[in-house]
């Protein structure tokens, strides 16, 4: 099974039992009743199947773990220091792995049920209410290491994960016991200062969540120390040491893109809605949608330091969207004076805004909004 994993792009291949986790209910509820999730409702809503495998399926005998490494060939930080650029998490700087893993998936679960006829299976990616780091540090393909996320010995930072429920006993493999150690490099690089301690993520405090999950307006105290993270954000990841032990990805798919790796931010300022899908077509960027994106794109405008900048940025103050016009306010309110800020958006009333709007104008100008 794991010759044949392999020759499907699964860099790695553990089994586990569904009895493998008995902690994981009383950890979810402890996190969830932080208020930790955020508006993450869904995690709530399948904490029952979320936190005990043998509940999404009870037939479950065994469960298969899989990871498919996405090291990248470079330092993932490096387009931090481009103020100019945007920085997209590396996970999705190419084809949403979330397709690419479930057809692998189906056609291993397939092999193995014409290896043992009348064997039932069940495939998911995380998009299905499976605790997969747990799982899989149970089966033995790495560790929760402090920042909550999986680390492996063999590849670092960089594993995707898929699962095969299947009700063939199969003799589990031993968990990873925890080689984080001392260390701390996970925790004190985090801009937002997201774990209370360690093992534990406030994901209302992380980059990640901010960027991708949460719907609304971030929070003024958060934007500065976004920077120019448009979508996710791999500081925890990267730092850790070992990474020295990582390999680039093997998988042509999940190698990043030339023109998604450090994207100019005039450029994506640039995009309308039909330009942002054909550029991120089949990309995980896409679901976050075209405003989501832009309120992004417009907090990293805001910390360039760029007042060439400051045209782009003034053109979404046109935006049918209260969100993207409020981000348009505070981005303009860092990159220009007060009086190219009333040049910039002469013949724009706050006042007939939103109130969130209005609320930007003031913080950026330091006067109420004008009134029509």
């Amino acid at each position: 099974m794991r010759e044949q994993a392999r020759a499907r792009g699964f860099d790695i291949c553990r089994v586990t039992h569904p009895g493998a986790i008995p902690d994981a209910p009383e950890r979810l509820d402890a996190w969830l009743a932080s208020g930790a999730a955020g508006s993450m409702d869904w995690l709530a809503a399948t904490r029952a199947r979320r936190s005990d495998p043998s509940k999404l399926w009870p037939e479950t005998a065994s469960i298969i773990l899989l990871g498919m490494n996405y090291g990248p060939a470079g330092d993932p930080l490096a387009a931090l220091a481009q103020k100019s650029a945007g920085n997209i998490s590396v996970y999705a700087r190419n084809r949403d792995y979330h397709g690419l893993i479930k057809g692998r998936l189906k056609l291993l679960a397939a092999w193995l049920v014409t290896q043992a006829k009348g064997t039932g299976v069940k495939v998911f990616v995380d998009t299905a209410p499976v605790m997969e780091k747990p799982l899989a540090q149970a089966a033995g393909l790495g560790w929760a290491g402090k920042h909550s996320n999986l680390v492996s010995r063999e590849f670092g930072s960089w594993l995707f994960l898929g699962s095969i429920f299947t009700d063939l006993p199969l003799a589990p493999d031993p968990p990873e016991p925890d080689h984080c150690g001392t260390c701390r490099a996970c925790l004190d690089i985090c801009p937002t200062k997201a774990f209370p301690r360690p093992y534990v993520l406030d994901a209302r405090r992380c980059i990640s969540y901010l960027t991708i999950e949460h719907q609304g307006h971030i929070g003024r105290e958060f934007r500065p120390l976004i920077g120019n993270r448009i979508f996710g954000c791999d500081d925890c990841l990267a730092v850790c040491p070992w990474n020295k032990f990582a390999a680039t990805a093997r998988e042509t798919k999940l190698c990043a893109r030339e023109e998604l790796s450090a994207p100019p931010i005039a450029d994506l300022l640039r995009l309308d809605d039909a330009a942002f899908r054909a550029l991120f077509t089949g990309s995980a960027v896409k679901r976050i949608g075209y405003d989501r994106f832009t309120r992004n794109v417009l907090i990293a405008a805001g910390n360039s330091g760029d007042p060439a900048l400051a045209g782009p940025v003034a053109e979404k103050l046109k935006s049918s969207s209260a969100l993207v016009r409020a981000m348009a306010v505070w981005a303009l309110g860092r990159l220009v004076s007060f009086d190219s800020l009333a040049d910039l958006t002469q013949g724009y009333l706050p006042g007939e805004a939103d109130d969130t709007v209005k609320s930007e104008w003031a913080a950026a100008t330091g006067v109420a909004p004008r009134e029509p």
